[in-house]
């Protein structure tokens, strides 16, 4: 809409990752080397974590584009929350086999031969993972049972896995022992910095072939980078939305002003969650970052009924506040008493919601060892099954 405004050939901000896009900060960089090191490899897992928006998926998909295709045939699913059975289907789907059943061992035997007819062909394949930390842990357990398929001493499948920050807290679990030392190279994206968000920025104007003077004055960029905590999909957000803004208003540079306006707007907006940085640091733990005001913004993760109490809490002690200041002005020993009390209320408030979101972190612990304990006595089960088949088998020999 308006590229011909900007002379441009295209959207430099679009949300869908494109590897032509990709910007190499520091951190990037240092994670696209050891990713590359890891495909070098061609064994063992490859993961990478970050919080939402920060440019996993464009890493990925930058990595792949940089791989010679003829020699890797890539499998990309994103998942939402696979059982072992569904992420075989998935696989042969995505390898364009032919799938008629949906017996794990027949899955497990079909892609095992097409695996070994890549091999053969002095190719192998690549397990993109996206969104993986809403894979169970049977269901990773299944992945790490994939990587041991090998022919001439030589794995046939390689997995790579994207997630949030959840997903180290799943492989850090005891119980994927194992699978941790499958993982041969990983990484943690960060957001940019208010040096790295200039230089993305301009990157993305110069990939789409901007050529006039600087769009953004430096003065933009402190109130962008606050806006959006340096996090690429939000910047993408903003920086498209203010592009619009520009077009609609004829304009040929952007200044501080226009960046003000148009997070006026998009602060009302449901589709622009630009000034809400929970995204970027409330999955990292089940403790407040230390720059986080919780006494403000009430914390989003809270379930409804917790919330809502804690909310009224919030409420009656601003207005607690407000009632009293007025009248403790003038007396400053009564005000230093008053603000000693305030600070006690707040901490027993902060304390609340710390204990409830180590309680929530514990529960999902406790939920996927459960998890873990079921998909262990469904093993043993089969096994039974297994070691009881050749002695049934042996006595109706007999029988005969």
């Amino acid at each position: 809409m308006y590229e011909s405004h900007y002379g441009i050939s295209q959207k430099p901000f679009q949300l869908s990752p494109d590897p032509r896009f990709f910007f190499a900060s520091k951190r990037h960089q240092q994670a696209l080397s050891y990713l590359q090191y890891g495909i070098q490899q061609s064994e063992g897992f490859i993961v990478i974590t970050g919080p939402i928006g920060t440019g996993k998926t464009t890493l990925a998909q930058n990595l792949l584009a940089s791989i010679e295709a003829s020699n890797i045939e890539a499998v990309n699913i994103v998942t939402s929350n696979l059982s072992p059975e569904d992420l075989l289907r998935q696989i042969a789907t995505q390898l364009n086999l032919n799938v008629v059943t949906s017996n794990k061992a027949e899955l497990l035997e079909l892609i095992e031969q097409h695996l070994t007819v890549l091999l053969s062909h002095q190719k192998r394949a690549l397990l993109l993972v996206d969104e993986a930390q809403n894979l169970p842990l049977e269901t990773l357990e299944e992945l790490r049972m994939l990587s041991n398929i090998q022919r001439e001493h030589k794995p046939l499948l390689q997995s790579f896995l994207l997630g949030q920050e959840e997903l180290k807290d799943l492989l850090q679990m005891p119980q994927m022992e194992q699978f941790r030392q499958r993982i041969i190279a990983s990484c943690h994206l960060k957001p940019l910095s208010i040096g790295d968000m200039q230089r993305y920025i301009e990157h993305r104007l110069a990939t789409v072939g901007y050529k006039d003077k600087q769009l953004f004055t430096d003065q933009c960029y402190p109130i962008m980078m606050q806006a959006t905590q340096g996090i690429p999909r939000k910047i993408n957000l903003l920086a498209d939305r203010v592009l619009l803004f520009g077009y609609l208003q004829n304009l040929k540079q952007i200044t501080a002003d226009h960046i003000e306006s148009v997070l006026v707007e998009m602060r009302h907006e449901l589709s622009a969650s630009i000034n809400n940085d929970s995204t970027a640091t409330a999955a990292e733990s089940p403790f407040p970052a230390d720059q986080t005001d919780d006494s403000k913004q009430p914390d989003s993760k809270l379930d409804s009924n917790d919330n809502a109490s804690v909310l009224s809490q919030q409420s009656s002690l601003d207005s607690f506040n407000d009632d009293i200041d007025s009248q403790l002005k003038p007396n400053s020993s009564a005000l230093q008493q008053l603000n000693a009390t305030r600070s006690e209320r707040r901490s027993n408030l902060d304390l609340r919601k710390i204990l409830m979101r180590v309680d929530r972190y514990l529960q999902k612990n406790i939920d996927e060892k459960l998890k873990m304990n079921a998909y262990l006595d469904k093993l043993l089960e089969q096994k039974k099954m297994e070691m009881q088949s050749p002695s049934k088998a042996s006595n109706d020999k007999d029988k005969v």
